[in-house]
């Protein structure tokens, strides 16, 4: 600890100075004098390390306190001492917080990594995010995208492939030593792909898993330390798709399927370190991400045409990858802050542009819901799950 010129005139030496923060925590504070006596000479240092800087920040501003008064009235050296120590009381009970600051940001600007951050739903909420004041760490893949990232204010891209390890440790460094810590983490990177269960490539799978999935662990995993850290929130994008599924979107469903489990699971598990954890489930908003699958699917070949789905190939082929008749995600940006910042987060937001797509996804949960009681040994009755939705309704209105 660096004992300045001043504190050090009234205390002496840079040792009794620290004897002195010791010992105003062995009274104000649960050090012992034992313990006091061992910060001033350095042994316990790293041990109370909190404390001491509690104790150093009390002299300080008490000690600056009677030095000004000194200069101003020339009191003994006696009476400077009973006004550090009134000073040490009254900061003690006043609303004067000497605590660390949010480690998030040393300024108090909550820094928020998004993955995918280029287009679509992680652009809207890199723009949401930086336009309310916070700073963003913008991921993309595209030297053209990252450079338009830079131009927005309070974003700083980061070169960053969800599938490249490399990439990922190096955006952590990035992070770190920004010195801004990291508060919020949104995992939006995602892509998609289409096509039969039976006939899809393994390849396409596999790609497709690899962002949508295993993006996703990667990067809480590499980030999860500095979360922690900040006490602060995980998001992910997950889709109405993690309930939903149907013919041709099987592997893109099968992908936000898991995210529903990977994001129960984790808010379990991260819930003894005060982090919140949600998942967003968007329908159909403006996006890139149904030209980017109508590109990894490729034209009609001679396989397609063979295919037994040769007909659902062409008709998906030959209409519109073009997603500029739906709305704008603003609405996904909107949970996306409230799942990060709001008191009281919730663990799922379904986020849809109109009650069609809310029937679709909430009728389907209820349809899994009686296809898993019907027949089974244990049945319920009807009354019985009527009181049981009763109960989770409750539950989720507390």
């Amino acid at each position: 600890m660096t004992i300045p010129a001043w504190l050090r005139e009234y205390f002496g030496s840079p040792a009794q100075a620290r004897v002195s923060a010791g010992l105003v925590l062995s009274v104000f504070g649960d050090l012992s004098i034992v313990d006091a006596w061992q910060i001033g000479s350095g042994a316990a240092e790293s041990r109370e390390k909190d404390k001491m800087k509690r104790g150093a920040a009390l002299c300080y501003y008490s000690a600056f306190a009677a030095q000004i008064y000194d200069s101003i009235r020339g009191i003994s050296m006696q009476g400077v001492f009973r006004l550090a120590g009134l000073t040490i009381v009254l900061l003690a009970t006043s609303n004067v917080s000497f605590a660390e600051p949010d480690s998030s940001n040393a300024s108090g600007q909550k820094a928020v990594l998004v993955t995918g951050a280029s287009t679509g739903i992680g652009r809207k909420i890199t723009e949401v995010l930086a336009a309310n004041g916070y700073f963003v760490y913008a991921g993309a893949r595209k030297q053209k995208d990252l450079d338009a990232l830079n131009e927005i204010a309070n974003v700083q891209s980061i070169r960053l492939d969800v599938t490249i390890q490399e990439e990922i440790d190096a955006a952590v460094e990035t992070v770190r030593e920004g010195g801004r810590g990291l508060y919020g983490l949104v995992n939006n990177a995602g892509v998609g792909t289409a096509g039969p269960l039976i006939e899809v490539d393994e390849k396409d799978v596999k790609w497709l898993f690899d962002v949508n999935i295993f993006g996703v662990f990667r990067i809480t995993q590499a980030f999860a330390p500095l979360i922690i850290e900040g006490k602060g929130r995980i998001t992910t994008i997950g889709s109405i798709a993690g309930i939903l599924s149907g013919p041709f979107y099987g592997p893109y469903s099968m992908s936000k399927h898991a995210i529903e489990a990977y994001t129960d699971a984790l808010a379990a598990e991260m819930e003894r370190f005060d982090v919140q954890v949600s998942v967003i489930e968007p329908g159909n908003y403006r996006s890139q991400i149904s030209k980017s699958g109508r590109e990894r699917m490729g034209g009609m070949n001679d396989a397609k045409e063979k295919s037994p789905y040769a007909e659902d190939y062409r008709r998906r082929l030959e209409g519109s990858a073009d997603r500029s008749q739906y709305k704008d995600p603003d609405e996904v940006a909107d949970a996306a802050m409230h799942a990060l910042f709001d008191a009281d987060p919730k663990l799922r937001y379904m986020v849809v542009p109109n009650r069609e797509e809310a029937a679709w996804t909430i009728g389907r949960a209820m349809q899994k819901m009686v296809q898993l009681n019907d027949g089974q040994e244990h049945s319920f009755s009807r009354n019985e799950l009527i009181a049981m939705l009763d109960k989770a309704i409750g539950a989720d209105e507390k």
